[in-house]
Formats: C-alpha cells, sequence, structure tokens
C-alpha cells in the first residue's frame, strides 16, 4: 500500500474510532456474504458448501446501502469463498463508494495478478488470508506450498494491507507449521496473526503445551496485533473463559447469503431478521443483551469491536422467550453453539 493511501486508510480508520467511541447507536463492523460457495472443504469449517449460487450484484447494493444508512464503518466481505463472485470488484467498489473500509477475507487460491490489480482499482483497502498448514493434507488445502506463489503476487501487486492468519487447534495435524507460515509472511511484508480455532463441531479445546509454545512465538513477531487481545487469546489458548460484553446485533453484524443479521458465523440463527428490516431498536436490544456463548468465543473480529464498548453499562441475560421471539423458525439449539 502506497504512504498516501495508508495514511488516508488510518485517518478514516481514526475518525471511526472516534465515532464509535462517542455513539454506541450503529454498527462498527459487518461481515456480509455474497457466495457460500467455496473452492475448498476444509474439515473444520462449517461456513461453506458446494452448490450455492452468488448472491446478485443489485441484492448485494440494496444491503450495503443498508448497512451504511445504520451507520456501519467497516465492511467486510467473506463467504464462502467470495472471490468465487463474478462481480465481487463491483461489490468492494460499492463499498467504498458509500463510504465504509472495505475489507476482504479470501483462501487466496485466485489471487492471480490480473486479480490482484482489479481489487486495487476497486478500492480494496484489506484482505486476509488464512493458511492452516504447509504441505495440503485431508483436514485443509490451504497451505503454504500451494499459495507460496500467489502470496508472492501480493507483495508484488497487492496497493492493500494483507494479513496473514496462521491456525492452532481444532485438528491442526502440524502446528509447528503456523510458525512458519507467520515468518514467511513478515518476510513478505505482511502483518501476520494466529487464530485459535474451533473443530467442526464449534467447539473449543485448549491448546496443548507444543501448540502454546507455537502460540507465544508467533506472538512476538506481530506485537501491536496482539496489544490488543493478547488476554482474550491467552485465555483461549489455555481453554479459560473470557469475561467480556460482546455486543454482536449491534456494533457488530453478521449479513448471511440470504439476508439475514445472525451475531457471528457461529451463532447463525439470532437474531435471524432480515437486513432490510433491521431497525434501530434492534441494534439497541442486542446491545444490551447478553450472549451466553460469549465467555468461550473465538471469533476475534467480534472480540475487537467490543473493545469499544466493554467500560460501558453491563448488559442483561436474553429470556428463552425473547429468543424465540426474534429468532424466526430457526432451532432453539443453535444459541448453544459455541466457536
Amino acid at each position: 500500500m502506497n504512504t498516501r493511501r495508508f495514511l488516508h486508510l488510518k485517518f478514516r480508520e481514526a475518525s471511526f474510532i472516534a465515532r464509535g467511541l462517542v455513539s454506541t447507536k450503529h454498527p462498527v463492523l459487518a461481515h456480509i456474504i455474497p457466495m457460500r460457495r467455496c473452492n475448498l472443504a476444509c474439515t473444520y469449517c462449517n461456513e461453506f458448501d458446494n452448490f450455492s449460487q452468488p448472491v446478485a450484484l443489485d441484492e448485494m447494493r440494496r444491503r450495503l446501502d443498508k448497512l451504511a444508512d445504520l451507520g456501519t464503518s467497516i465492511i467486510t466481505i467473506s463467504g464462502g469463498e467470495p472471490m468465487m463472485h463474478p462481480e465481487i470488484n463491483d461489490i468492494v467498489r460499492h463499498t467504498r463508494t458509500r463510504g465504509m473500509i472495505a475489507g476482504l477475507i479470501s483462501n487466496g487460491y485466485y489471487m492471480k495478478p490480473d486479480r490482484i490489480k482489479a481489487l486495487n482499482d476497486a478500492g480494496l483497502e484489506y484482505l486476509q488470508i488464512s493458511i492452516d498448514n504447509i504441505e495440503p493434507d485431508e483436514v485443509s488445502k490451504k497451505s503454504l506450498k500451494v499459495l507460496d506463489k500467489k502470496l508472492q503476487y501480493l507483495a508484488e501487486h497487492a496497493d492493500f494491507q494483507v494479513n496473514i492468519n496462521s491456525v492452532i487447534g481444532g485438528g491442526i495435524k502440524n502446528p509447528a507449521d503456523a510458525l512458519t507460515i507467520a515468518q514467511r509472511a513478515v518476510e513478505l511484508g505482511f502483518t501476520s496473526t494466529v487464530g485459535i480455532i474451533h473443530d467442526n463441531s464449534g467447539s473449543l479445546k485448549p491448546l496443548n503445551p507444543e501448540e502454546q509454545c507455537i502460540y507465544e512465538e508467533i506472538k512476538k513477531l506481530s506485537k501491536k496485533e496482539y496489544a490488543r487481545l493478547a488476554g482474550f487469546q491467552d485465555k483461549l489458548a489455555r481453554g479459560e473463559a473470557n469475561d467480556w460484553r460482546c455486543r454482536a446485533g449491534a456494533r457488530y453484524l453478521y449479513i448471511c447469503e440470504e439476508g439475514l443479521v445472525h451475531y457471528c458465523s457461529q451463532q447463525r440463527g439470532f437474531p435471524g431478521i432480515p437486513l432490510a428490516q433491521y431497525t434501530q431498536a434492534d441494534i439497541e436490544r442486542e446491545y444490551n443483551t447478553e450472549k451466553g456463548c460469549a465467555p468461550f468465543c473465538t471469533v476475534a473480529c467480534v472480540h475487537k469491536t467490543a473493545l469499544l464498548d466493554n467500560w460501558r453499562k453491563p448488559q442483561t441475560p436474553a429470556s428463552i422467550e425473547d429468543s424465540m421471539t426474534t429468532k424466526g423458525n430457526n432451532a432453539v439449539g443453535e444459541m448453544l453453539h459455541v466457536e
């Protein structure tokens, strides 16, 4: 990212943080899904299928317009694999047109020079790629061996910030791979993070001693990132609960391919209200509602968003009756699903 663009982005980020500290009545970050389909099938992932069609561009524009009207600061486009959407560049461009920061989470397979340059032109500002191992295996094909050339293309052509997220836990066979991946990311000039992932049932397991050591080494490579979340991540690594105020459904929104608002990718079904019908009253209700899944949550973006508000007033638990009212026809059991 060139210096001028970088400084402009940092100014906008600071402005959005200041606005978030002053007012609690708007979303800070929204994840939006234009494509549930993915070209891969990682066994720990519960966020993809192999058949869904892309959401029409006009509908994506309507959803982005609604998020902008709600005052959303940052949009992260995710999936599935969002680069499979035939009009992904237009989705990024419309996000920027509406004044929101545009980010993308991708598996990296489609990051060739022409696609990277098109994302530059569309105005993409952030990209995150998760890489799970060095050699592909039965758990994941998101491998450094497969993706290293794509990372080199990004280092050469990307005019947006790139973060490489390595992962530990959730059945990853060779935990030491995460450190090699993080070192390669830093070598290429990218930021590096490590995610503590759930298994395919959504359950969190504490890291074993080897994984703990690797986790600590990766933290040293990207101290600024971990300064914000170290306490949170450290407890999760030990399998311990965190005491915090999750503001999902208010400050953080997850909009699925059907256009419904959910707490996050691991709490699909709550509140389950169409984005087109989402109101300030919904934001206020969810801001003040305690989430039973929060103590063992591993969704880092929700944690980061909550930092703006953890010092503010406490929340009250949602009743089963309230949950049934807001979630429509989804199964009650989904509320207990923990990432």
